[in-house]
């Protein structure tokens, strides 16, 4: 199997990109993308258990890796939310299929978006790891529109091996994300 382009492109460009700009001594200081993790939130499956299947089925279609459901760890009355209910899907990415994934991402499902204009700097958590959110599943070219029963949104979180959210910063501006501000 073939390098993914982005893997490619962080060794070859930048790494020694971000290695000038920060005074790294050593490569291997230099920040990287160690996880993405894809987590949908479905609501309605308190009532419709099929909806959580939809999702990891759909999770599972655009990340190209199986999906777990994720269970309520605690009971709430008001939500009719019993604890260990499956009440969502996720997925964790690493090593080339993260790669892959990310390409997808920047290149062909954020400019489906409509209106699109970049996406906000605000979602780094002061430990190097930035998290967005998709409002629709269907930006993702996997995902066939007739079949969508409910348009339902993601939360998309990078890990990095930084703690510090400038470098983290940096670095995903490396990888393409389409950042709004860059005066960060």
């Amino acid at each position: 199997m073939a390098t993914p382009r982005l893997k490619e492109k962080y060794v070859s460009e930048i790494v020694s990109q971000l290695k000038g700009k920060f005074q790294y001594k050593s490569s291997m200081q230099v920040p990287r993308l160690t996880k993405i993790v894809i987590n949908k939130g479905i609501g309605a499956a308190v009532a419709d258990k099929k909806l959580v299947d939809t999702g990891v089925e759909e999770l599972s279609l655009i990340t190209g890796q199986k999906a777990i459901a994720t269970v309520s760890k605690k009971a709430v009355s008001n939500f009719k939310l019993r604890e260990n209910m499956p009440i969502g899907a996720k997925v964790t990415l690493r090593g080339d299929k993260m790669y892959e994934f990310l390409d997808r991402l920047t290149t062909i499902a954020m400019p489906r978006v409509r209106d699109f204009k970049g996406i906000s700097d605000k979602g780094f958590d002061g430990r190097g790891n930035y998290t967005f959110g998709v409002k629709e599943q269907i930006i993702f070219p996997e995902i066939s529109i007739e079949k969508v029963a409910k348009i339902t949104g993601m939360d998309i979180t990078f890990v990095t091996s930084t703690n510090s959210d400038e470098e983290s910063y940096e670095l995903l501006k490396a990888l393409g994300m389409p950042f709004t501000n860059a005066n960060k």
